[in-house]
């Protein structure tokens, strides 16, 4: 085995270099200051510079199938894409970071540190093509959240989601890591690339190979919220403080979605028809679920939470689609439209959460939202727009999400799943059109925090104006993403 690197491979991890390196400035910064926190807003720009390099050195260098360290990252398409919708959603959660009661003042630029750190594993985990590298990108953006979440100055149910988040994290990772080894032990070797012409087979005539691959799965089942494995979402997204919870259902999901599709995409499903029947019905039941639960929760973060749930549904059934095509370019590219528009829709309504928190210890209610819209009438038609896309209702950037994703469960012959999606967007609409009804036919009270928040303001209108004009002329992107992804 060739253990040399070149210039070739510092040149394609240069974004992750790059990440790292800006992320230690603001730490550098407050260490020779005396551990004192300096100017939050250059601490921000700092990040969102950092952040912007990284960007624009994935456009250059990836996306071409180019390996790097002997074959452990890879840099084609789906880390191209993935990685900028990551981004995205990271530069939504530093403004958040920057303005919310519950992150901003003392220990910002740790916030900082984590935040990007936890950005670095997430490229090192869907760019990785070897499971032990997966892992390493799993585990290095996970301890960050733990900490990220237990850092918020409120001082109990941040505390109680941090140690149930590690608690279950762990439990996953250990469910992986114990499926890596039953892959090792029955293929000889962890890396997808190389089993992966044999995997479908594998799993037909190798008992160890089935059982590894299930175990992999469960551990991502875990990572993105798909039923049953779901428990600890509406308690984490809830007690964590609204940016990094935001930062929790946009990045995070869109990261882990992608290694899981790297791995579905050996076409491992093909070789088992159990498997195959199983991750439907957990796609069925999850969106579902998260549906029908959302109906009944009165916290708006927690109405939230569960609908991030369903669209874990939406979006299963597009990996599940991508296993069983034998060109999984048109299901892969829906996935990834559909992750781009779900962090749009998703971090413009946290955007306005964060913005009507008013301390650390506040909680909004549906019901809270009662007068908001005669008080702030843009924010009210930003939150608005965000909630008719995740119902996916048209011209919305959500709705042609969902077509896409439908589209692609049809051509292979998964009608029922995507009329199960279907039924389910109908269902979705109720608690959706909820908030709305409350801002603008109910008098209250409810109003933005009077502290500067301006930044988190910027993100909520960008979100909504790039839900609307991007879902308008989502045709040009799509094909650009499908055209990446073949």
């Amino acid at each position: 085995m060739n253990l040399e690197v070149g210039l070739k491979d510092i040149l394609l991890a240069s974004p992750l270099i790059v990440l790292f390196l800006f992320s230690l400035i603001p730490l550098a910064i407050k260490v020779i200051k005396g551990n004192k926190e300096q100017n939050a807003t250059a601490t921000l720009i700092i990040a969102i510079i950092g952040l912007a390099v990284t960007a624009g050195l994935l456009f250059v260098f990836g996306g071409s199938d180019r390996t790097a360290f002997n074959n452990q990252l890879l840099f084609d398409g789906l880390t191209q894409w993935v990685s900028i919708v990551a981004i995205i959603g990271s530069v939504g959660a530093l403004t958040m970071i920057y303005d919310n009661p519950a992150t901003r003042g003392k220990q910002f630029s740790e916030l900082i540190f984590l935040t990007m750190n936890s950005i670095l594993g997430m490229i090192i985990l869907v760019s990785a093509v070897n499971l032990l590298t997966v892992f390493i990108g799993l585990e290095l953006m996970s301890l960050s959240l733990y900490l990220m979440i237990a850092m918020s100055h409120e001082q109990k149910l941040s505390k109680e989601a941090a140690i149930k988040y590690f608690v279950l994290g762990s439990f996953a990772s250990a469910i992986f890591l114990y499926g890596v080894s039953f892959v090792f032990g029955s293929a000889g070797t962890v890396n997808i690339t190389d089993f992966m012409q044999s995997a479908a087979t594998l799993v037909k005539t190798n008992k160890l190979f089935l059982f590894g691959i299930v175990f992999i799965i469960i551990g991502f089942c875990f990572k993105i919220s798909i039923a049953p494995f779901h428990a600890w979402t509406p308690d984490v997204y809830q007690g964590s403080p609204t940016p990094i919870t935001s930062f929790m259902a946009t990045a995070v999901k869109a990261v882990s979605f992608a290694a899981l599709l790297r791995v579905i995409a050996t076409q491992t499903l093909i070789g088992s028809q159990n498997l195959f029947d199983v991750l439907q019905w957990l796609a069925v039941i999850t969106m579902t679920v998260g549906n029908v639960a959302a109906i009944l929760q009165s916290n708006l973060k927690r109405v939230l939470a569960y609908s991030s749930v369903a669209h874990s549904g939406y979006l299963l059934v597009g990996v599940i689609t991508a296993g069983i095509s034998q060109n999984s370019a048109y299901s892969a590219s829906s996935v990834v439209f559909y992750l781009f528009g779900y962090t749009l829709m998703t971090m413009g309504a946290f955007a306005i959460v964060s913005l009507m928190e008013k301390n650390e210890n506040m909680s909004i209610t549906v019901d809270g939202l009662a007068g908001f819209a005669k008080r702030q009438p843009i924010l009210s038609m930003c939150l608005t727009i965000c909630l008719l896309s995740m119902a996916g209702l048209p011209p919305t950037l959500g709705f042609f999400g969902k077509f896409y994703l439908f589209s692609a469960a049809v051509s292979e012959g998964l009608l029922w799943l995507a009329l199960w999606g279907v039924i389910n967007s109908v269902i979705s609409v109720y608690y959706y059109l909820k908030p709305i009804v409350m801002m603008y036919m109910k008098d209250g009270e409810a109003d933005v925090a009077q502290s500067s928040v301006h930044a988190t303001t910027v993100t909520a209108l960008a979100c909504a104006i790039l839900i609307i004009l991007v879902g308008i002329f989502s045709g040009p992107l799509y094909e650009v993403i499908e055209k990446s992804l073949s």
